[in-house]
């Protein structure tokens, strides 16, 4: 059978199939570092921060103002594609929510001034939105396409504390909820392959975030970049990373876990080739994706046709 959100051969409801069918053509995220900082690095929850995590996921922005950024990002699309494209503008280094509404209200604003950017995707954590920041989200959501990514990983706070995440999941459900009820669109960051995780755990995040009906959710492999304490984790011998095949395989019973309706706006994740220590499979993400179709077909499965069944 064809799936009911897809144009494709795709048995899940992706983000591209989104935005085209909300903008009516293809729409490209446009990376930023807005210059903020973590409370799980500058000391205000912890430092350090999470124990994968290297330099704040910024890994593939530019350097510069956000004006000069967005340029940049023009820049490489027009030349791969021949001419300016339409761009979410999309705040991803370190935690986005994380300073006074001013100083938010002001790089947001420089964002959505930038020709061609007709959205913001916004990443943060769920203990940097209180009810102002709240309130400006909400505003800028009536203003224009916005979507708040929210971390999670997973609902296990013994996971959660072993890779000093610094909230539990009941700041996070508090959180998502506090969005949702303000109208804000909200996508969820999910991780496979945490330590000390096996895959009925993972299996358990997608079933409990599947039944709060996230408006889109993002599933990533754990990797093992140079300079985390995950690295240091991995070189004990204490942790061993998920196999392409399980990967594939956990990835496609999530899906079939969550709604329909719920958008997947990324089954894989990317972590800078020069910084990447393990698993080497991670780095053909043409692959894995297509394993990913394949899996699917093959348990003739697709994106909610577990939902109903837990």
């Amino acid at each position: 059978m064809k799936f009911e959100y897809s144009d494709d051969n795709k048995r899940y409801h992706t983000l591209n199939y989104h935005l085209k069918n909300k903008f009516g053509g293809k729409i490209y995220k446009a990376v930023i570092d807005a210059g903020f900082s973590c409370p799980n690095i500058d000391g205000a929850v912890s430092r350090g921060g999470c124990a994968f995590c290297l330099g704040g996921s910024g890994a593939f922005t530019h350097s510069g103002s956000i004006t000069e950024q967005l340029a940049n990002e023009q820049k490489r699309l027009t030349a791969k594609y021949g001419k300016p494209q339409k761009m979410i503008a999309y705040f991803q280094a370190h935690t986005n929510t994380y300073a006074p509404v001013e100083v938010l209200n002001a790089k947001y604003g420089e964002a959505l001034s930038f020709p061609d950017v007709c959205g913001l995707a916004i990443a943060t954590r769920p203990d940097c939105i209180d009810d102002k920041t709240s309130a400006c989200l909400q505003k800028l959501s009536e203003q224009t396409y916005l979507t708040v990514e929210l971390g999670l990983q997973t609902v296990f706070d013994k996971t959660a504390n072993g890779f000093n995440r610094g909230y539990g999941f009941a700041c996070f459900e508090d959180t998502f909820l506090k969005l949702k009820n303000a109208g804000i669109r909200v996508c969820v960051h999910m991780i496979d392959g945490l330590y000390g995780e096996t895959p009925e755990m993972m299996l358990d995040t997608a079933k409990k975030v599947g039944l709060m009906y996230p408006d889109a959710v993002k599933i990533s492999l754990l990797h093992i970049l140079r300079g985390t304490e995950y690295e240091k984790l991995y070189h004990s011998g204490k942790y061993t990373p998920l196999s392409k095949d399980d990967y594939i395989d956990i990835v496609c019973s999530q899906i079939a876990l969550l709604p329909p309706e719920c958008v997947i706006e990324r089954v894989t994740g990317d972590g800078a080739k020069a910084d990447l220590i393990a698993p080497a499979w991670s780095i053909n993400k043409i692959s894995v994706l297509g394993g990913i179709d394949k899996k699917m077909a093959e348990r003739n499965i697709y994106q909610g046709s577990e939902f109903t069944n837990y």
